[in-house]
This record gives C-alpha cells, structure tokens and sequence, in this order.
C-alpha cells in the first residue's frame, strides 16, 4: 500500500431522504478524514438506476445528498464532491472489470439476494453486477481506503479481488509500462466509530433504511423538532432499565441501537453513555436522547433546507467536482487501456 498516494474514496446512493443512519454511519466520518487525508465523495447516482427511479425524484435526490453533504460539514475547497454519471472513466472502467470480475463471485454477493428477494429472474442486470462498478468507482482514483459499513465489507473484498486479478492477469503489461509489480492498490476499509451501524428504530435487528415503508424507523434529515421527538419516544425499547456495562447490551439490540446513537451524536463511547445513564429508565433515557438529537440535528436541518434553495450553488459545486475528479480519473483509465491492449490509449 505505501507505493499508493493515501486517498479516501466513498459514495453515497440519492435515493430517498438521507437519515441519522446515513449522517452517523457515513457522512459525519466523510467529514472528519477530509482533514487527514485527500478525500472523494460521490453521489452514486448511477448505482441508484439499478431500481426504477423517476427522474425527477433522482434529480432532487441527487442534489439532497449533495446539500447534506455540504450542511454536514464537507468542504469542496478541501474533498471532491461530485455525482458519479458527471465522470464517465467510472462506467468505462467498469465494463473492463465485468471481464475481469468471475460471475462466482458475484453469485456470492449477499446484498443481491437481500434486494431482489424470491423474484430474482425480474431483478435488472444492474442490480446483480453493481458490486462491479463499486470497485470502478473505488479504484478509478486507485483509493487506498474506503470509509463502509459492516453490510458493505463484501463488496470491498471484491473490489481487492478485482484488484488482485488485474495485477495478476496483465502483471507482464503492468511492468513493462514502468508500474512496477502492480496498478491497482488492494483497497483498506475504514470502519470504526460508535455508531459504524445505525439500526432501525422499529426493529434493533434491522439496519435503518431508506426502504423501510415505515418512516417511524428512521429519523430524516429534514425531520423538524417535533418530529424527531415523537419517533425517538415512539423507538422501540425492552422493559428493563439501562445497564452498567455495555457486555449487558449485547442481548437488548434496541438499547444498544439509542446508547450508539447518542454516543456517536456527542462523541462518546458507548460505555461513558452507560456510566451516566445506568439505572435510567427509558423514558427518560429517551428525553435525554431527544434534546441531543435536536441539539445535533437542528442546524443540519435548517443547512439542508437553506441549500435546497441555492441549486445553481449545488450545481456548480458538483460540476467543478466532476472536472477535478476526471483529472484524477481520466490518466488512471487510460493507462488501464494501455495495459489491456486498447489500440488508441495513451
């Protein structure tokens, strides 16, 4: 990995309202490596084509995450923040890593299976193959690490197994174009943090979701005051008080889901949570949840809406995004052409 400039490479889909799941999970650590690494976010909305989406609703998805983003805290003087359709080396690439790619290990992919359920002859090509274009994403910049959740470490072991092959199958181009042993670098996951994972406030089993037909399991983005509160009260809980320790948690998936929650939206640990709020009952456990989330969330929100107004500002940021990130990409691919044999690359 030390041959390989360290560069952070992650996305994030625009289909439906960005939630707590993806402020706490994602973005909120988007934020805090673009001061110690080179950093590229990306609104992946060529992954969201793989279930019909109206394009009006892709439109303003698109720009929603971009507007999180930016009221998040990302600073387009410091990452490149673009919307992945905008940098075409990404659908290049990714068709040269469809043959590279074995159809075996795409048959392991368990998100597939997850998403297109028991009607799986009806799900688009897209959906099965986009594991693959993950790793063009990934690997058009040749990232060096990937900020992801648990549910997403399959997807990066294919984009190093990918890497792998490449390397391996044209090692011979590879050197004799002066690149040493290999081109791509086996990408590194960055999972940490004390909410790397939010679940749903329904069910403390379940990731929280955009999909999830009840709005009661997540807390959007753009939720007002009110509406925060009421789902936190309304989140699902157990009978017992909380515990001491967070070894006790393991058996209560709901409490452990709020004790991250509001670990990760004041910077603490689950156990420093635990060492103020032992004994509490949920009630008021869920006050004290409830003024930090507004606390947290509410300039968010009021940033979010502000820019839902600036499109032209959006825009702009996604546009320059695009052409910084294609300086980036656009050598990268063209030697990857060079390297298979394409007559014309550079």
């Amino acid at each position: 990995m030390s041959a390989f400039k360290e560069r952070v490479f992650s996305g994030v889909q625009p289909t439906g309202s960005l939630h707590l799941g993806n402020y706490l999970g994602a973005i909120k650590r988007f934020v805090e490596l673009q001061s110690q690494m080179d950093c590229i976010y990306c609104v992946v909305d060529l992954h969201a084509l793989t279930i019909a989406t109206p394009p009006d609703e892709l439109r303003d998805g698109i720009r929603g995450v971009t507007a999180g983003f930016l009221a998040a805290g990302l600073d387009p003087s410091h990452s490149i923040i673009f919307n992945q359709s905008q940098v075409h080396e990404h659908a290049e690439l990714a068709w040269i890593f469809s043959c590279v790619a074995r159809v075996g290990w795409l048959n392991r992919m368990t998100q597939f299976k997850e998403k297109a359920g028991k009607d799986r002859e009806n799900a688009s090509a897209g959906l099965y193959t986009y594991p693959v274009l993950m790793a063009a994403d990934i690997l058009a910049y040749k990232a060096t690490h990937v900020p992801v959740g648990e549910d997403q470490k399959q997807h990066l072991e294919l984009t190093r197994d990918i890497a792998q092959k490449f390397n391996t199958d044209y090692s011979a181009s590879i050197r004799a174009r002066g690149h040493g042993d290999v081109f791509f670098p086996l990408t590194e996951p960055l999972i940490g943090g004390p909410a790397a994972r939010v679940m749903s406030l329904r069910d403390g089993t379940k990731k929280m979701s955009k999909s999830d037909p009840s709005d009661y399991s997540r807390i959007n983005l753009t939720d007002d005051v009110d509406t925060i509160a009421q789902k936190i009260k309304k989140a699902k809980t157990d009978p017992h008080p909380l515990p001491e320790t967070v070894k006790e948690l393991e058996a209560r998936p709901e409490a452990e889901n709020l004790v991250g929650i509001i670990a990760a939206l004041t910077d603490a640990t689950p156990e420093q949570v635990l060492k103020q709020h032992a004994g509490a009952q949920f009630s008021q456990f869920k006050s004290a949840l409830v003024d930090v989330a507004v606390e947290k969330l509410g300039p968010l929100r009021a940033e979010m809406i502000r820019l839902a107004h600036a499109q032209d500002h959006i825009d702009a940021v996604l546009a320059d995004g695009a052409r910084r990130a294609s300086t980036i990409a656009h050598p990268i691919i063209e030697e990857v052409k060079g390297i298979v044999g394409v007559v014309g690359a550079k």
